[in-house]
């Protein structure tokens, strides 16, 4: 069964940081593009950034020279650095495995404070 678990969510000032964690099981880790959307009330699910099985990386325009995606391969971990945050960035933040199939997790929120 795979489970992608996200935590380290929650409410920071704006300019503050968190790291979001994504714990992933019963897939094999290492052959899949991982990635972190988000998505507010009323709009799409959008990528923030995903890593490739390369190491490749690719953010989204409104995150560039703040966010940082990363992965463990060891431990089957992926995470988002997030500094300088902006309350824009308040969203349900989701992780996701993509191969030839697709998985989520249930999403943690952040909140960012003007």
């Amino acid at each position: 069964q795979v489970q992608l678990v996200e935590s380290g969510g929650g409410l920071v000032q704006a300019g503050g940081s968190l790291r979001l964690s994504c714990a992933a099981s019963g897939i094999l880790f290492t052959v899949y593009t991982m990635g972190w959307y988000r998505q507010t009330p009323g709009k799409q699910r959008q990528l923030v950034a995903r890593i490739t099985r390369g190491g490749s990386t690719n953010y989204a325009d409104s995150v560039k020279g703040r966010f940082t995606i990363s992965t463990d391969n060891a431990k089957n971990m992926v995470y988002l650095q997030m500094n300088s945050l902006k309350p824009e960035d308040t969203a349900v933040y989701y992780c996701n495995a993509d191969n030839i199939s697709q998985y989520w997790g249930r999403g943690t929120q952040v909140t960012v404070s003007s």
